[in-house]
């Protein structure tokens, strides 16, 4: 039942299926291959499937799925799903197009999925699809997905994919026109702890105004995964495809907007990272990270703040990673699942010193050591940017005064002289971490950076913002010119042109 007496109660899977099954106009193919064959059956058991099913097949041979849909480099990848939605839906419409066209938004519902198999080995995930048409006669829209399952068995496996098959059926037809209550509902009956979507994409004439990199954020922001990656450009991505045995540097970072700071962090990072002897050979993906507590810093969601920081972003060429990891070894016990080659974290003091915040780790059993732990274990370095003195008492009088707004312990940090300069080596940390952190700093899992420019070490992001805002031009010489171009042609951020002067 719904806690709103207001709001509809939430239909059970049956009910969603059964709902498809009395609409008269819906009416496709169900194709499922590898093991994710239980949609079909939902439908089925629902009652009435003859009014919606003209077709349902499966092929869990190799050699008659590339017979039916023809080669494909992987047979779970999108690229297989993609063939699999074009012959299914070539075939629905030259068979029944003369005969019911006129009455039919016809549709091909597809899934190629490998679940837990019987030694208990394999990657549990699957790739899900929809073309459909909402009006008789109606060019197609696509809407595609990655799933991974989380249950221990393939059993339960498989129940998960049968009612999110039915999610996404149902939603694509009756929630489409509210894509973020179309996300939340691929969870209906189901929760977010069996199964995670870490990518959706919209395409066709009735997704035109669905920007997919903005819609992705919901998934995050509800639950669904805790990660999505764009490309440079600018499409969504399936993580895995872009670091499956990859070494990782990555780097943090508001990037509202991004400064020569940030480039010169992970240029610097760059160079150390590939000088490391487990690197050598090794392909190396560059990310740069931010974090949905970052967006969501003013309480709402902004999309249009977010597109113009990832817009910005792509045009410098740089992987675009949005993830719900406050902590840095959540992050990277989220990278473990993909690769055991090293990862890199470029990074400042400011955030060298979060790390060092014992208050992050409350709910840690072994606090702040199970955090670093689980950081530092395989293959982890930080490479760590300097800060003036002056940026560091910024950083600590800011800290001070946001602990006392929300009244929690204001960080370590005592003032320092203003042309000082802040590295790893000379960072202090409260007195009973300093044999820790010497351990760390003492083993390489913490480096200083070496290599950096200097003259970038006294650029902020927030005083390029407001420099933005009010029209100062010297707010170019401070980030690259890429970015700087987007944000004078888009009027990014408030940007106002140069008052002439008379």
């Amino acid at each position: 039942m719904s806690d709103d007496p207001n709001k509809p109660a939430k239909l059970n899977t049956s009910q969603k299926a059964l709902a498809i099954n009395l609409d008269p106009k819906i009416y496709g193919t169900f194709a499922e291959i590898g093991a994710g064959q239980e949609v079909a059956r939902q439908f089925f058991q629902a009652g009435g499937a003859a009014g919606t099913i003209a077709k349902s097949m499966s092929a869990y041979d190799m050699k008659f799925s590339d017979d039916i849909y023809g080669k494909a480099h992987r047979y779970v990848s999108r690229e297989r799903l993609q063939q699999m939605l074009d012959h299914e839906y070539q075939l629905l419409t030259e068979r029944l197009n003369e005969t019911r066209g006129d009455r039919s938004t016809f549709f091909v519902y597809a899934n190629t999925v490998s679940a837990a198999n019987y030694k208990g080995t394999g990657d549990c995930h699957g790739w899900m699809g929809m073309r459909f048409q909402l009006e008789p006669h109606g060019a197609p829209s696509d809407i595609i997905i990655h799933v991974r399952m989380w249950d221990k068995t393939a059993v339960a496996q498989q129940d998960a994919l049968g009612v999110i098959g039915v999610n996404l059926v149902y939603g694509a037809f009756i929630k489409h026109l509210n894509i973020e209550d179309f996300i939340v509902s691929l969870a209906d009956n189901l929760g977010i702890a069996r199964i995670e979507v870490d990518m959706i994409e919209f395409n066709g004439p009735d997704f035109l105004h669905v920007e997919n990199r903005s819609v992705c954020l919901y998934l995050v922001k509800h639950g669904l995964t805790n990660a999505v990656m764009y490309s440079p450009d600018r499409h969504v991505l399936q993580p895995s495809e872009i670091l499956y045995k990859k070494a990782i540097l990555v780097e943090r970072g508001s990037f509202r907007p991004v400064t020569h700071v940030n480039i010169d962090m992970l240029d610097a990072a760059g160079a150390q990272f590939l000088q490391e002897e487990k690197n050598r050979g090794e392909d190396v993906v560059v990310l740069l990270e931010i974090t949905m507590h970052n967006l969501l810093a003013g309480g709402e969601l902004n999309h249009d703040d977010f597109l113009a920081r990832v817009d910005t972003l792509a045009a410098l060429g740089y992987h675009v990673l949005i993830s719900n990891y406050s902590e840095f070894f959540r992050l990277t016990d989220y990278f473990r699942r993909f690769t055991k080659k090293m990862v890199g974290i470029a990074l400042g003091i400011n955030n060298l010193l979060e790390v060092f915040n014992e208050q992050y780790y409350e709910n840690l059993p072994g606090g702040i050591l199970e955090a670093c732990g689980r950081l530092f274990k395989e293959n982890t370095r930080m490479y760590v940017y300097p800060m003036k003195g002056s940026g560091y008492n910024r950083y600590i009088a800011e800290q001070a005064g946001k602990a006392e707004e929300s009244g929690t312990r204001p960080p370590f940090g005592m003032p320092m002289p203003g042309d000082w300069l802040i590295t790893a080596q000379n960072l202090q940390v409260k007195i009973h971490l300093r044999n820790l952190y010497a351990y760390l700093l003492e083993n390489h899992y913490i480096e200083p950076l070496l290599g950096y420019h200097s003259q970038n070490l006294g650029i902020f992001s927030r005083d390029v913002l407001k420099k933005i805002g009010e029209g100062d031009p010297t707010w170019e010489t401070m980030m690259p010119p890429q970015a700087a171009a987007i944000i004078k042609d888009r009027h990014l951020w408030g940007y106002k042109p140069p008052v002439a002067k008379v």
